[in-house]
């Protein structure tokens, strides 16, 4: 179209394609609007039948036959329930940090990962600024699935169409309440008004429900359009899709519009019941709100006896949409086809007014890669033009330096040359030795401070041992270890992994199945600390029974994996835990923790010893301690430490001692007997040696102290810090979690 370059908003709905040109005229700096299209597709693109690509493509066709849109901007509009919109209360944030708290909201917010997402915000109300720092701001965060936004770009780029804006439908509606309902433009101060306006936009498969007061904005998708009344007067009134549309359309002209009202009523009262629902749900969240009417758009708008309904139950003015009151259309050539579907047409004047810069909204989901493309090809001429000066330039210089050089004669200057080259390669070579040796000296300066002050974080490892020793289960006092509740920890590992999803995915089925329920199927992003405990225990409540014949009566929750799950890895899965002194509780998953499992835990040892912690002195052995799997000897807390001391083979008294959990007991043997010195409860029995089993184990789990939720997850499992785990007693079996 010849004349000064204006803007097209394009909205491709299931009934047929709405477009609006808009420009700024010079004179008066108005928005005018300079023409328009209505392209109803042969089919509604949701009928069974129908094939919405080619019919899409047939409209798009038809319109740039009739319209000429070379150097106008294209703008489109794209349906609301496809994306995904939020309006979040940011805490108080300086407000050069705005974006960085948005970009861990949209992580939190956006269920896909951000790579898959087209996405884009913008800040919303008022708010204020204080000290640096944005307070009561509200921000609205916008996104679509990037294959959902190509799907929508294709048919405009297989007609090699610039697309400058991507919007999504209802921040389209709401560009048309501000600008053409309200009257706030662009350069206005953000003021509030007293009441909020609802806008209902009718389509042929759902209603976009959106109700603003020109500074807040609150949408919900009504699953209720057209089309639903269309269905239910085919299957009252047996008619065919193509008929009960026609009827639909022209009910007040049938020969029976009450029947056709009465088969339509069920329909009636779902709607109104869903905006009722819709505006409660509204006032209870904004008490305060008070809403003045309700106006409503789209062709689906149309059905007679439908706005009179709505206002007589809702109890608010319901209003049709008649003409734009903020551009006048005394220029269309067919003025009567834009007044038939005026409902139509907000949409797309919304999205022509934002690619005009007429309106608040900013955001747009055209993917960025696009607009770098567009932006450095536009760019190009001017680069090539800068390339060829500077190339002249540089000729012209090293013209003038080879003239010069010439007459110079270089064999008199070699020696000089030589020397200074000499000179500075030693230079750059000092240079290059004192920066390394300045690298190595920060590093280590970097290390100490990091050993001494923990890069101020030496309180959160502080909080993690304090968690881990908080979820060691208690003592139960029990003589015979393999009924005491005692896990012995050897190592603390944390590795540092820049991507916690590798580490994830390296667990075995096994190790995933101890995993909280919460987190197996979905793996950790980003990274954090991976902590490794590895240990052992010795408990066994299954000892006596003929496991080893696989007898099926044994209970095998009372050892081994299950047993330390119980006791130990459960706690670690809880937000918090009691702790032992009785003092309070002490966070878990509040301090970081996530992903605690068994990562392994192969079949026990089994080592022959004295269940009560007595091993008597062996002839001939003298003074030497029995070592243990790790190498060590002598008398020893723990688990498994045996030693002795003493006068010997052949000394009337050998004093031998025991390092069992914690400590040992003493006793002396003269002769064949045997006397208890460490206070045993059973002083009469001769020590055993029998058959035990040492359980070793590596436990994992996530540590993130700089992403601690701020509260109890709803979904947190039901044994929190107020219902923990007690750890069972000695010789009754422990709770078997539904692990493999």
């Amino acid at each position: 179209m010849p004349g000064k370059p204006g803007a097209w908003g394009v909205d491709i709905g299931q009934a047929g394609l709405k477009a609006i040109r808009l420009q700024i005229n010079d004179a008066t700096e108005q928005v005018v609007a300079t023409a328009f299209d209505y392209i109803a597709h042969p089919k509604i693109l949701s009928q069974p039948d129908a094939i919405p690509e080619e019919l899409i493509a047939q409209a798009l066709e038809k319109f740039l036959k009739q319209n000429d849109i070379e150097n106008d901007l294209l703008a489109i509009s794209v349906p609301g329930q496809s994306a995904l919109a939020r309006f979040i209360q940011l805490p108080p944030v300086e407000a050069s940090k705005v974006s960085e708290i948005v970009k861990y909201e949209a992580r939190q917010q956006i269920p896909f990962a951000l790579e898959d997402v087209v996405w884009d915000y913008q800040t919303l109300g008022k708010g204020t600024e204080e000290s640096g720092f944005l307070l009561e701001a509200e921000v609205g965060l916008f996104a679509m699935k990037r294959d959902q936004v190509n799907n929508q770009l294709r048919p405009f780029t297989n007609a090699q169409l610039e697309v400058e804006l991507i919007q999504i439908a209802p921040l389209a509606l709401y560009n048309f309440l501000s600008f053409d309902q309200l009257g706030i433009r662009l350069g206005d101060e953000t003021v509030a008004m007293d009441s909020y306006t609802i806008l209902l936009d009718m389509g042929a498969d759902n209603t976009m429900l959106l109700v603003s007061n020109g500074q807040k904005i609150w949408i919900r998708n009504v699953p209720i359009g057209g089309n639903h009344f269309t269905r239910a007067l085919t299957k009252e009134m047996k008619l065919t899709f193509a008929k009960a549309e026609h009827l639909k359309c022209n009910a007040t002209k049938s020969p029976d519009p009450r029947s056709v009202f009465q088969a339509l009523r069920p329909v009636f009262n779902d709607y109104v019941s869903e905006i009722q629902r819709s505006i409660g749900y509204f006032s209870s969240v904004n008490r305060e709100a008070k809403i003045s009417k309700v106006v409503g758009l789209g062709n689906g708008f149309k059905l007679a006896g439908l706005q009179k309904f709505l206002q007589q139950n809702l109890q608010y003015e319901v209003e049709r949409v008649e003409s734009f009151s903020a551009i006048t259309t005394d220029s269309f050539k067919d003025a009567a086809l834009f007044e038939e579907n005026i409902l139509s047409f907000p949409v797309c004047y919304g999205v022509a007014l934002q690619a005009l810069k007429q309106t608040r909204i900013r955001t747009s989901l055209l993917p960025k890669e696009i607009t770098t493309a567009r932006t450095i090809a536009r760019k190009k001429p001017w680069a090539v033009g800068a390339a060829a000066v500077l190339l002249v330039g540089v000729a012209a210089s090293a013209f003038g330096y080879a003239r010069v050089f010439q007459s110079v004669a270089p064999k008199r200057f070699d020696p000089a040359l030589k020397k200074i080259n000499d000179v500075i390669v030693a230079t750059n070579a000092t240079q290059k030795g004192y920066g390394d040796i300045k690298t190595a000296n920060r590093n280590d300066y970097t290390g100490g401070e990091n050993l001494l002050h923990g890069s101020g974080q030496r309180n959160n490892w502080l909080e993690l041992y304090k968690a881990v020793d908080e979820c060691l289960p208690d003592d139960n006092e029990e003589p015979d270890v393999r009924k005491q509740n005692r896990v012995r920890i050897f190592s603390l590992q944390a590795r540092y992994k820049a991507d916690l999803g590798e580490w994830y995915n390296g667990l075995s089925a096994n190790a995933k199945e101890w995993l909280d329920d919460s987190e197996k199927k979905t793996a950790p992003t980003g990274a954090g600390w991976v902590v490794q405990l590895r240990g052992e225990h010795m408990h066994d409540e299954t000892m006596g029974t003929r496991r080893y014949e696989k007898d099926p009566r044994v209970e095998m929750t009372g050892r081994g994996a299950g047993w330390l799950y119980d006791h130990f890895v459960k706690q670690l899965q809880q937000w918090a835990v009691p702790s032992h002194n009785g003092s309070g509780e002490v966070g878990v998953r509040k301090i970081g923790i996530s992903y605690a499992t068994i990562a392994y835990c192969p079949p026990p040892d089994r080592e022959r010893g004295d269940p009560l912690g007595r091993i008597l002195a062996e002839p001939g052995h003298g003074n030497r301690g029995r070592e243990d799997k790790w190498g060590r000897k002598g008398k020893r807390g723990g688990m498994s430490g045996f030693g002795r001391r003493g006068g010997g083979s052949g000394g009337d008294d050998d004093e031998i001692s025991m390092g069992g959990m914690g400590g040992g007991f003493d006793f002396k043997r003269k002769g064949d007997d045997s006397q208890l010195l460490g206070g045993h409860p059973d002083d009469t029995k001769t020590p055993k040696s029998i058959e035990m089993e040492v359980n070793h184990f590596d436990v994992e789990f996530i540590w993130r102290p700089d992403m601690r939720p701020t509260a109890a997850p709803t979904t947190a499992p039901a044994n929190t810090a107020t219902a923990a785990v007690t750890p069972a007693k000695a010789g009754a079996p422990a709770a078997s979690p539904a692990k493999k």
